[in-house]
C-alpha cells in the first residue's frame, strides 16, 4: 500500500517546542489548525509517495546519503508568501542549499523519485506556522501580528528527518545523521 512521506530537518529540543507554542497559539486566537499536522521543519524534499512494504529501500537510501559536516541554520524573525502562508524565516546559507541540492538529487537517483518540483521559486527554507486552512480576512490579522515581531534562533544540523503521514498527521518517522 502507499504511503505519503517526506524529508526535512526538523529543530532540536527546546526550539522545536517554542515552534510548537507559536503554532498552538495561533490555532487558539485565529482557530487556523493546518501548521499543527506537523511538527515545525523546513522541507528538504517534499511529500511523496512509497510503497510501504517496501520502506526498508526508502531507509537504505537515506541511510546511504552522507554530507561533509554538520552547519549552523539561523531562523530569523517572520515572513509570508502571501496571502496564504505565515513562516519564521530561515537565512539561506550555501551548507543548506547544497545539502538540500544533493540530498533530492540522491533520492532521485536512488529511488526514482521525481516528484520534487525544480519550480521557479527554487529552494526557500523556511518554518510554516500558518497555513492552509487560512482564509485571506485572517492571514492579514495574523500577519499584522507576526510581521514585526522579532524571532532569532539558531540550531546545529547533523540529521535531516523522514516524516510519514499517520492519521492525518506528519510524524517524525525516523531520523538520519549525515556525518
Amino acid at each position: 500500500m502507499l504511503q505519503k512521506y517526506f524529508i526535512a530537518i526538523v529543530p532540536p529540543d527546546p526550539l522545536l517546542v517554542e515552534i510548537q507554542d507559536i503554532k498552538q497559539s495561533i490555532f487558539e486566537k485565529y482557530q487556523t489548525k493546518g501548521a499543527l499536522m506537523s511538527p515545525g521543519h523546513i522541507t528538504l524534499h517534499m511529500p511523496f509517495s512509497f510503497e510501504g512494504d517496501k520502506e526498508y529501500k526508502l531507509f537504505d537510501c537515506l541511510n546511504e546519503f552522507q554530507y561533509n559536516a554538520a552547519f549552523p541554520i539561523y531562523l530569523n524573525n517572520y515572513d509570508c508568501f502571501e496571502p496564504r502562508v505565515i513562516f519564521i524565516n530561515i537565512i539561506k546559507n550555501e551548507e543548506l542549499i547544497e545539502l538540500q541540492k544533493q540530498l533530492v538529487n540522491h533520492v532521485k537517483r536512488s529511488l526514482n523519485l521525481f516528484n520534487q518540483s525544480d519550480d521557479m521559486r527554487g529552494f526557500h527554507p523556511h518554518i510554516t506556522i500558518a497555513f492552509r486552512d487560512l482564509k485571506k480576512p485572517v492571514f492579514y490579522k495574523i500577519w499584522e501580528e507576526f510581521k514585526n515581531k522579532s524571532f532569532e534562533r539558531n540550531f546545529s544540523c547533523n540529521s535531516f528527518c523522514l516524516l510519514k503521514h499517520v492519521k492525518d498527521k506528519w510524524v517524525v518517522y525516523k531520523e538520519f545523521s549525515f556525518i
